[in-house]
């Protein structure tokens, strides 16, 4: 069974010991029907792009992490709430530092790949937002996020990578800082 209601307010929000909001999303992927090569990944994979609640903007589902939850958890909640996903959460793409234009405060955000398994048809915030499979190359042209864009092309990277590589390397991977 799966809930139809988003969570709202901000009475469970981490912070970390500096004030930052922290903030988890997932990047939605699926590989197209009957490919599952490494030649080409920006051609045979497809990413799961949302609508901003305003509507002004495309970027991957991401929102608060509560303390009720691990950070998997709240990666898996933001993409069933925003976008209507559900699937496999794989190992950490980053943590990137970024200013929030809606709330003019500096959040840290951590980023996830989920592998698609189910699309459902109904969900939480269907009605303030739409959702569009895309290439990676539409996604990086779309997605309104510089942080986001790097997350999607270290997916990329790891999808492209030979299988044979030691994952624990993959999670390696710093917190990166805002530019201004």
């Amino acid at each position: 069974m799966v809930i139809l209601v988003s969570r709202t307010g901000r009475q469970l929000q981490r912070y970390n010991t500096k004030g930052r909001r922290l903030v988890v999303g997932c990047i939605p992927y699926r590989f197209r029907s009957g490919s599952r090569g490494q030649d080409d990944v920006n051609g045979e994979v497809e990413v799961l792009v949302i609508t901003s609640q305003k509507g002004q903007g495309m970027l991957f589902p991401k929102g608060g992490w509560e303390l009720d939850e691990s950070v998997e958890e709240a990666a898996r909640r933001e993409s069933l709430e925003e976008a209507g996903v559900l699937g496999s959460i794989e190992c950490e793409l980053g943590r990137w530092s970024y200013r929030s234009k809606s709330h003019d405060m500096i959040c840290e955000g951590c980023m996830f790949p989920l592998l698609v398994t189910q699309q459902l048809d109904q969900w939480p915030e269907k009605n303030v937002r739409q959702r569009l499979w895309v290439t990676v190359e539409d996604a990086r042209e779309v997605c309104q996020h510089w942080w986001m864009k790097e997350a999607l092309d270290i997916l990329v990277e790891r999808l492209s990578a030979p299988r044979t590589q030691n994952p624990a390397s993959e999670n390696q991977i710093g917190l990166r800082s805002i530019n201004n």
